[in-house]
């Protein structure tokens, strides 16, 4: 059945501000409404700290305690219709805004703001796994808090006490559900992650499904499995994970809620199989219901072959326009009590760690993947040719030219036109990693380097040091939906909606080729318009699509090289050798593309060459060069 698009009566109107103060009203859009199911999901993932909102973006505006209003009414709406609602979060809840990363000690108040809504099910991301503390942190604080919902299934935690190793929490979960009375496996995954402090331990997927305790959890015999995973729906993990619970049970519906990759994306495994990713930064609630479940006989028998089950799914905007309309609600009576009490947290928690304080006025956008690289409008050019030669100094070794790496999986977010503040440094950026560098290197070895970390190749492999680890989540693991346009093609037909390369695609398409596809109603908000396994009709919001385009592995900046001559002049000649400086994250990958470049290098001849993160070398650069006051 194609779902109804609703239109607002007041198309363009805007409607009362997001529960966060100085958040913009979101714009009103033509409406596709959810499909319930017998079994439903909310779904969240890779929220990264954003617990306020999108303070410049009106299309995801609404905050956390906006979802928990959203999650209290949906959950009533599951009663009155004897159906059934099951919230989910996949990881990465940390890393990536000021309300976490600001504080001291990191996650000051959003552990506590999490704690607040109630969670079915939650895994653990890769960003919980980084650092030491952070680990400490989820297994002490948010396993605890959602001690009864949080699966761990190839994660493991060593005791600082003890050195023992422990699983992080339940291996799965068994749940039956409120009001169909459903059996539900529920499983916890994240993907091969190699790169985890060494408090922690992830089992690789493929052997974590050998454990006895798996083989058990295949053979519950429930009406649904459940995986939730921090894991790209095109990953190998979901695969295999499939694969497995597949052969083991013919028929029985399984759901996949998946993350990690940054975009919306829903995948087809059978026709009892489906997968739903839910974007990032909680611009998108994700919705996925599941119906004409059967189920089990008391024996626990198979379910017939043809008992096939229909998923659907829709990604949210997150914003109050919609979520009032998916809820019958208006600004009254939408927000609740709780609602209303954690925004109410999140605002002090923002005025506490002053994130509205300015550094300067940006006078232009600075787009990660919304310009082609390198242009004037793309942030990583501005890093490039601005940001990196004017802070990037080693006061002993100024004179000295270098080449400096930056991986762009190191930036995480646009910079919009108007106040850049203390919480901005923190979305773009929120990296504790620091730049080292190995002194004078050879100019034939050193330049060879950018384009070994572009290319990739066999050079480096296809296991940790994969060269697609460098760079942004949206390319790592890219859906096959992509056009084929050229650049060309994109200046005839500036509605596709695509990642301008063939080989690192992501997966959205225009729903028409036409500005207006509503013929004399009001011009669309521009935001996703999502193709994936189901179709287009995806996205809650109907929107004017966007162009995104493909972004480099790393970009380099020449920094203390001879000027260029005047035209006519011949061109000055290298240096001989250069002080070859990165991003200490991508140091495995440098060393290993300079021994194939000639060059004998190894991690002691490495040196740190500034102190300050990333983040702080962007701040210096802004409070120098861009007044103030907007």
């Amino acid at each position: 059945m194609i779902p109804r698009i609703t239109l607002a009566a007041a198309s363009l109107a805007t409607v009362a501000s997001a529960a966060q103060p100085g958040a913009p009203a979101p714009v009103a859009a033509p409406m596709r409404d959810l499909e319930w199911g017998q079994i439903n999901f909310l779904h969240t993932t890779d929220i990264h700290g954003w617990l306020g909102g999108h303070l410049q973006e009106p299309q995801y505006s609404a905050d956390y305690g906006d979802y928990i209003s959203f999650t209290e009414h949906m959950r009533r709406k599951a009663d009155e219709k004897g159906v059934d609602l099951l919230v989910i979060d996949t990881g990465d809840r940390i890393e990536g805004n000021g309300l976490y990363d600001a504080s001291d000690p990191k996650g000051k108040y959003t552990y506590d703001i999490y704690r607040e809504q109630t969670i079915d099910a939650l895994c653990t991301g890769n960003h919980e796994l980084y650092q030491p503390s952070t680990v400490d942190r989820e297994h002490n604080t948010t396993v605890p808090n959602f001690k009864h919902s949080y699966v761990a299934s190839n994660l493991d935690y060593i005791e600082p006490e003890t050195g023992n190793q422990i699983p992080q929490a339940q291996r799965y979960l068994k749940l039956k559900t409120k009001n169909q009375g459903y059996n539900v496996v529920v499983l916890g995954f994240i993907f091969n992650f190699d790169r985890n402090a060494n408090n922690s331990v992830v089992q690789p997927v493929e052997e974590a499904m050998k454990e006895d305790w798996f083989q058990s959890a295949i053979r519950e015999k429930p009406d649904l499995f459940l995986v939730a995973g921090h894991v790209g729906l095109r990953m190998k993990e979901f695969e295999q994970i499939f694969k497995v619970i597949r052969d083991q049970n013919w028929y029985t519906p399984i759901a996949f809620l998946g993350g990690h990759a940054h975009v919306r994306d829903a995948r087809k495994f059978d026709d009892n199989a489906f997968a739903l990713a839910s974007g990032r930064y909680f611009e998108t609630i994700g919705w996925l219901s599941v119906d004409g479940i059967k189920k089990k006989n008391g024996g626990g028998g198979q379910v017939e072959a043809e008992a096939a089950v229909t998923f659907r799914r829709k990604y949210i905007d997150n914003n109050l326009f919609g979520l009032r309309y998916h809820t019958g609600l208006n600004e009254t009576t939408f927000p609740t009590e709780h609602g209303r009490n954690v925004s109410a947290a999140i605002a002090a928690g923002r005025k506490a760690l002053q994130l509205d304080s300015s550094f300067g006025c940006a006078p232009q956008d600075l787009w990660m993947s919304r310009a082609p690289y390198p242009d004037p409008s793309s942030i990583f050019s501005w890093l490039e040719t601005q940001v990196l030669p004017a802070t990037l100094t080693n006061a002993e070794r100024k004179d000295v030219p270098r080449l400096a790496i930056l991986n762009t999986g190191a930036v995480r977010f646009d910079i919009f036109r108007g106040p850049f503040t203390k919480d901005s440094t923190f979305l773009i950026s929120p990296f504790v990693s620091q730049f080292n560098y190995i002194p004078d290197v050879p100019y034939a070895v050193a330049g060879k380097v950018i384009g070994l970390l572009n290319s990739g190749g066999a050079v480096f492999g296809a296991g940790a040091l994969d060269t697609k680890y460098l760079t942004i989540p949206e390319q790592v693991a890219p859906s096959p939906f992509r056009a084929a346009s050229t650049a060309a093609e994109e200046e005839e037909d500036a509605l596709s909606l695509v990642y301008m390369d063939d080989d690192d695609a992501a997966a959205q398409q225009p729903l028409s080729s036409g500005s207006n596809i509503y013929g004399n109603d009001p011009e669309l908000i521009g935001g996703y318009t999502t193709k994936d396994d189901l179709g287009s009709d995806g996205d809650d919001a109907v929107h004017s699509p966007l162009t995104f385009y493909a972004v480099p592995n790393c970009i380099q900046s020449q920094i203390g090289f001879a000027p260029p001559p005047p035209d006519g002049q011949p061109a000055p000649p290298d240096p001989a050798t250069v002080d070859l400086v990165f991003v200490d994250y991508v140091q495995p990958w440098v060393l290993t593309a300079l021994k194939f470049s000639g060059g004998d290098y190894a991690a002691d001849d490495v040196k740190l060459y500034a102190n300050g993160t990333l983040t702080d070398h962007i701040a210096a650069w802004v409070k120098a060069n861009w007044k103030k006051d907007c």
